[in-house]
């Protein structure tokens, strides 16, 4: 096992510098456009725009990676990533970000797949679980200690950004000199939304539900932070506290689902973010300890959702559909994230940014109600199709599925009619 990380460890390494970078640069950007005088439907479209673009290099980059390698591929998109990022610090304009970050959005999409089907490539039915959790840790990691690297400098300096342009300059050198073969081409996973809907209603909803309101904390978490008076520091802290949370709960949360339906999980967990979110609300700015005891539990109870929506869906399927109806859900989700910051600034720039966690509540609301009919109308998935639950990353390409210990490369499980 130590052998086989080591044979990605180059991977790995790569893998943690790129998202320092994105930790960093997901906390800068709405703060310094904030601070910047960008109206609140700007902020929304810039982070909008990034889900457009990483859509788009979700269909692009399969094709870019036939051509090209994933080599070369890696260094033109860490290479895209880094001038889109050091633009920003010199084009400081509504239009221009908006544009930048849709080019960013293209440019993580592709860092994601060569990373991913690098690492499917490398693992084997023995191993693939443990270079999944490694890619996991990896994953939350390399976002906390980017947001913590919030503390090094001025917003409005250009400072910030240039550091996260060189851990997008620097994750090149792990690959560029690791002797690990390059991988074949993988076959892209057809979508099919509808067929998928019909099998898992809640599945389907849960995924859209984590775009609408994720999306939009992602986007807008650092700004009520600021808004709300927070130093470098203790903004640097809240969004690793959020991030922190829902790392730390995956794997308890997801576990406590394997022994009964997932459905009345994902009914506590949605309340319970409700709950959070109107509490972030009302005492959000009273005291500052509150402030984070609410947002740890709002990222605890809201961040596994998506993986627990996964699952579900997953338990009525059998093992053969795993990556066609993970990769479905995956990009249901980037779907609903490219329309989830726009709809939360039009809610704050008429409620004020406090309402940013009213609007996370009422989506959660929605979908506990939602689940709650289905609950209702529908029996438990059988026995026989159900998997342990597996943890998501927050940001990953449909490439990541191969890699994940549920799919049809495993020994085949029994089906049911």
């Amino acid at each position: 096992m130590t052998r086989q990380l080591r044979s990605v460890a180059a991977i790995l390494v790569s893998t943690l510098i790129f998202l320092v970078g994105n930790g960093l640069l997901g906390t800068i950007i709405p703060v310094r456009a904030h601070l910047a005088g960008f109206s609140d439907f700007a902020i929304g479209l810039i982070g909008s725009a990034y889900y457009v673009g990483f859509v788009a290099g979700c269909y692009a980059g399969p094709r870019l990676l036939a051509r090209a390698g994933h080599s070369r591929t890696f260094a033109a998109a860490a290479g895209l990533a880094a001038a889109a990022t050091l633009m920003q610090s010199l084009m400081v304009s509504e239009a221009a970000w908006i544009a930048l970050r849709g080019f960013f959005g293209v440019a993580a999409a592709g860092l994601y797949m060569v990373i991913e089907s690098w690492l499917n490539d490398r693992a084997d039915n023995q191993t693939r679980g443990r270079v999944f959790a490694a890619y996991l840790l990896v994953n939350f990691g390399g976002l906390i200690i980017g947001q913590l690297l919030f503390v090094t400098g001025r917003p409005t300096s250009f400072s910030l950004f240039s550091l996260a342009a060189i851990f997008y300059s620097l994750c090149l050198i792990p690959v560029g000199l690791t002797r690990t073969p390059q991988p074949a081409r993988a076959d892209v996973p057809a979508l099919n939304p509808l067929k998928i809907f019909r099998i898992s209603p809640v599945g389907v909803a849960g995924c859209i539900a984590v775009g609408f309101a994720n999306a939009a904390v992602w986007t807008f978490a650092p700004v009520y932070a600021e808004d709300h008076g927070m130093t470098r520091g203790l903004l640097a802290a809240f969004m690793a506290t959020f991030t922190l949370g829902g790392a730390l709960s995956q794997m308890p949360i997801g576990r406590f689902s394997d022994h009964m339906d997932r459905r009345w999980v994902i009914v506590a967990t949605t309340f319970l973010a409700a709950c959070a979110g109107v509490a972030l609300y009302i005492f959000g700015g009273e005291s500052r300890t509150l402030t984070f005891v609410l947002v740890a539990i709002f990222g605890t109870v809201t961040l596994p959702l998506y993986g627990l929506s996964v699952a579900h869906a997953n338990d009525r399927l059998p093992r053969e559909m795993f990556v066609e109806a993970s990769a479905t859900l995956l990009m249901i989700n980037a779907f609903a994230s490219m329309f989830g910051p726009v709809i939360a600034a039009m809610v704050t720039a008429r409620a004020g940014m406090s309402s940013l966690f009213l609007y996370t509540a009422a989506i959660h609301v929605s979908i506990c109600a939602f689940t709650l009919v289905r609950l209702m109308a529908k029996s438990e998935a059988p026995d026989e199709l159900r998997e342990p639950y597996e943890p998501m990353p927050p940001q990953s390409s449909p490439t990541v599925l191969e890699l994940d210990p549920r799919g049809p490369q495993h020994e085949a499980r029994t089906d049911v009619a």
